[in-house]
């Protein structure tokens, strides 16, 4: 049976490199997805995940088991996984969105001051995945120091 299986989770302070966190979550998410056939979308703002996951529900329900040992989330929050028919996210083994506007009034509408997983609860989680399904993908950009950019410093 297909699933959506959706959680959200807290970015401890302590967790590191952001980026360095956030590239490794997503190349090893789309190498295992890719495998597994799981689809769907990881958004990152405001010190929060919110991860949204389709696929067969005996490995998603593994795969969460590994997601809640990892360090890098704290006050995980799974929402109630949902049968569905089709996948929604079928274009990215996991697509990535940062902070967005958009998402921004989307939380505002439901009276936070921007992205807060708190506020989401069942009623209005379709129309959060919504809306993470018409933003576009955000391509992750790595730090790159000085002498990667061809500038020569002159001390």
């Amino acid at each position: 049976m297909k699933i959506r299986l959706c959680y959200s989770s807290i970015r401890p302070v302590d967790a590191g490199d952001l980026i360095e966190n956030l590239n490794d979550i997503l190349s090893k998410a789309r190498d295992f997805n890719a495998k597994h056939q799981i689809y769907g979308v990881l958004y990152y703002a405001n010190n929060a995940f919110f991860q949204c996951l389709e696929g067969e529900e005996e490995i998603l329900n593994d795969l969460m088991q590994r997601i809640m040992q990892d360090p890098r989330h704290h006050e995980i929050n799974v929402f109630k996984a949902i049968e569905i028919k089709r996948i929604y996210f079928k274009k990215w083994s996991m697509k990535y969105v940062q902070k967005s506007s958009k998402i921004d009034l989307f939380f505002q509408q439901l009276n936070a001051d921007g992205f807060h997983p708190s506020m989401l609860n069942e009623d209005v989680l379709p129309q959060f995945v919504n809306e993470l399904l018409q933003e576009e993908q955000t391509k992750l950009r790595r730090k790159v120091g000085l002498h990667q950019r061809g500038i020569n410093p002159y001390l």
